[in-house]
Parts: C-alpha cells; structure tokens; sequence
C-alpha cells in the first residue's frame, strides 16, 4: 500500500499540473493563485486514503479527489468576498488582489471545473457521485447561509449551530470520503459508514477550531489567538456561555459583546476569563471528542481487515490530536 505521505505528494503533483483554462488570463489567472497557496489538502487526501481501504489503483481517483479540493476552494472564493476578508492562508484574497467581480467569475469557473474533473469517472458510478455531489454542494451553500443568517441573531442554539457547521463544513467531508469508498468499490453500507465518519469528524474538526482560537498556541495556530472574541463571532463556546451566563458573569459578557471601542487583549482575556469560570473549555473538548469518536467508530467498523485502513485510521487521528 502507498503510504500516506506518497499519496500527498502525488495529490500536489497532480493539482500542480491541473490546468483550468488559460483565456482570458484574468479569469483563470486567479484560479491559479488561490490553487497555488496550499493548505492541508486532507480533503482530496482522504478521497485517496478511503479508496485506498478498497484498491491499490488510485491513478482514476485523482482527478476526483481533486475535483473536491477545487470545489472547496470555490466556497472558500466566495465565502472570503462574503466576509470581507483581506487575507487567506497568509496572502491577499482573491476579491483583494484582484477585485471582488474577478473572484465572483473565477470562482463560477472553478465549480465548472470541478464536475470536469469528475467527468470521467466510470458510468456505472457517475450519476450516484453527481447527485451525491450535487447534494454536497446545495448544503454547503445552505450552511453558509445560516451563518450569515446567524450574524443578526444572538438567540442561537447549540443545536442550531451545530446543524449549521454540519453543512458548511461537515459534508463535504463526508462527501470526500463517501467519494474515495464509492469510486474504490466499497458497497453502499460501507460507502455509508465513510460518510457518516466525515460528517461527525468535520464537526469535531471545526469545534477544535472554535476552541483553539479561544485557547491556541499563537505559534502554532498559524493565525491570531481569540479573533473570533474580537469579532463577536458566534462560535459553540459563546453560544455555550451565553445560555450558561448569570448575574455579575452575563452582565460582563453582555457588556463585553456590546463594547464598540475596546483593547482587543483586554477583551480577549476577559472573555477567556468569563469561558474558564463557566467551564467552557472542558465542555467544548467533551463536545468534540464525542464527534471524534463517533467518526472513528464508524471508521472501526468497515468491514476489511485493519491494515486496509490503517493509514486512513493514523490519518485521522494525526487530525484529531492537530494544534493548528
């Protein structure tokens, strides 16, 4: 079996040689560059490590593997022009380096791309991948649409939350998975078990998030400790302390949340302070590690002996234990 590391560099090599189109320059030229930038790649990877459970020929899986990372990174295109943001991944956005008309094209482009690259998937598997991918993409675009709709409303639930990053983030991970386990040969129960795995991990993956930007090591987490207490953002520990707040502790967190004008490492702590004596943290970790579990059970119980999955299983929980 090829080992993990193998396969990532296969992957790179692969969506380094990917062409898109060449004219106009200023419509693919922006692909490129967001392309270009990285990131994790574990989407695309997992597709490979999933068919990888079922087959030792992956070289059919690639360019469907990468037909996930394109289309992720199409959302992400446009979920940047959406949040205004002026960075990704330590560089200019799209909509910043360009303009925000290049990036909405661009980004239109690259979701056609992306059914390209899984166009030659074989024909018995094919329209089952479309609508499954077809589903994957609806949901995602609903996910990001309740997060908008979340921006105006401070009655958030957790269960309403949690829905929330199930479809912009959860199922496409599952999707990615599902994908590899389909185009590998996996049956429709373990194809199912592969999905169900991504969807609860993607969970897991995006509350680790939540909470290493409250509680993360700045020289590991690659990106400013406590951003989202800066922007008031509506993440599970705040949802969390705004329906465990009393008294002295609400009025401070409603006073903090309110504040216009603020020191941005007074607040930081402040509201850390506020999480820690409401034991957010250990109940976000508690949160998370069930998600985590449920993924890798559901992993466990594919029906093929240990070593078939083993890379993927040691994959997972490299993902798991991440401190960026």
């Amino acid at each position: 079996m090829t080992t993990t590391e193998n396969l990532l560099q296969t992957l790179q090599t692969e969506i380094e040689q990917t062409s898109y189109g060449e004219s106009p320059a200023e419509l693919y030229e922006p692909i490129r560059y967001i392309m270009a930038l990285g990131g994790k790649r574990f989407r695309p990877l997992l597709t490979l490590l999933s068919a990888s459970i079922y087959t030792d020929d992956l070289k059919n899986i690639l360019k469907p593997a990468i037909a996930v990372e394109v289309f992720h990174n199409f959302t992400l295109m446009h979920d940047d022009i959406m949040d205004k943001a002026p960075l990704r991944r330590g560089k200019l956005t799209v909509h910043e380096k360009w303009n925000a008309n290049t990036a909405i094209l661009s980004g239109d482009v690259m979701l056609i791309r992306a059914y390209d690259l899984l166009i030659d998937i074989k024909k018995e598997d094919l329209r089952n991948v479309l609508i499954r991918f077809n589903k994957t993409a609806s949901e995602v675009c609903e996910g990001q649409q309740l997060d908008m709709n979340f921006e105006t409303r401070w009655n958030v639930t957790e269960e309403e939350y949690i829905d929330m990053i199930r479809l912009k983030t959860s199922v496409l991970l599952g999707f990615a998975l599902e994908l590899g386990g389909i185009l590998g040969g996996a049956d429709m129960e373990a194809a199912q078990l592969l999905y169900e795995a991504g969807e609860s991990m993607g969970i897991g993956f995006q509350l680790k998030d939540d909470l290493l930007d409250v509680y993360g090591d700045p020289a590991k987490f690659g990106k400013q400790v406590g951003g989202d207490i800066i922007a008031n953002k509506k993440t599970f520990l705040l949802i969390e302390a705004l329906s465990k707040a009393e008294g002295t502790i609400a009025a401070e967190l409603n006073e903090w949340i309110s504040a216009e004008t603020f020191d941005k490492e007074e607040k930081v702590n402040a509201v850390r302070g506020i999480y820690d004596t409401l034991g957010i943290r250990a109940l976000t970790e508690e949160k998370i590690n069930s998600y985590f579990s449920k993924g890798i059970d559901c992993l466990e119980r594919l029906s093929v002996p240990y070593e078939r999955k083993k890379n993927l299983l040691e994959f997972v929980h490299q993902l798991v234990e991440r401190e960026q």
